[in-house]
This record gives structure tokens, C-alpha cells and sequence, in this order.
């Protein structure tokens, strides 16, 4: 010690390192308050319903696909037919299930009437839900 000056202690220096002992109690806080309330947002009323036939959830509606190409050929589910082929298929498809929608995707450059004979097959086979498929419009087409 000299005379005349008074000693300084030095203070404390600045922490470098990030204390992870806060952060981690808060971690462990959070995780406790979702174990507890993860089985309440669960419906907490447990119930045994009863069966029936008549609540069955409705099937996915069904349909079958005729393409028409360019030159008019006809193709039911990926598959070439002819009119009479068409037919009778079209005819056994309403038989096992009348509310069978027909998606007929037929390209620009088939004319018109031959669209409606596959239209007409369709109806009198029975099916009556006739879906026409196309692409969404490109800008500038």
C-alpha cells in the first residue's frame, strides 16, 4: 500500500458464457404443464355408441372414365371399345350401381356428334351423371 493512494479490488468482470441453468428450469416448466394438459384436450367423456346399419359413413362416389381421342375411338377405363363394347359395358356398370357417374373427357378436335352418341349410350344404359372432364385455362390460350 502506498501512501496517499487507496487500493482498488477489482469488481467483477462480465460473464462470456450464456447460463443455461434458467433456461433449461424453464424447459422442464413447459414440458410438465404439456404432460399435464396433452390427455385434457383428449375428449375426457368416454362413450361405447351403438352399431347400426344405417350410420355407415358414405362410400366414395364412384365413376368410370370414357376418353375420347382425337379420331373419335372410344376408350372406357384405359381400354379401346367400340360403340357396341360401350354399350353393354356402360349397361352393366348402371346394373350394379345406377348413381355411377360417367367422366367423359373427349378431346377439342372430336366433332360434336360423336360426343353425343357416347352421351346417349350412357343414358340409355341408365347412367344419368355425366361429368365432363377439362383442363383449367391457360392465360393467352
Amino acid at each position: 500500500m502506498a501512501f496517499g493512494r487507496l487500493e482498488r479490488t477489482q469488481g467483477p468482470q462480465p460473464m462470456s458464457e450464456i447460463n443455461m441453468t434458467p433456461l433449461v428450469d424453464v424447459m422442464l416448466v413447459l414440458v410438465v404443464i404439456f404432460i399435464i394438459t396433452a390427455p385434457l384436450l383428449a375428449s375426457s367423456i368416454r362413450l361405447d355408441l351403438p352399431a347400426t346399419d344405417a350410420a355407415r359413413p358414405a362410400d366414395a362416389p364412384k365413376f368410370v372414365v370414357v376418353v375420347l381421342d382425337k379420331a373419335g375411338q372410344a376408350f372406357l377405363d384405359d381400354q379401346p371399345v367400340t360403340q357396341a363394347q360401350l354399350a353393354t359395358r356402360l349397361a352393366q356398370t348402371a346394373r350394379q350401381d345406377p348413381q355411377t357417374e360417367l367422366q367423359l373427357r373427349a378431346d377439342r378436335a372430336v366433332p360434336y356428334g360423336r360426343v353425343v352418341e357416347v352421351m346417349g349410350a350412357a343414358q340409355v344404359a341408365g347412367l344419368n351423371r355425366i361429368g365432363f372432364v377439362s383442363d383449367p385455362a391457360v392465360a393467352g390460350r
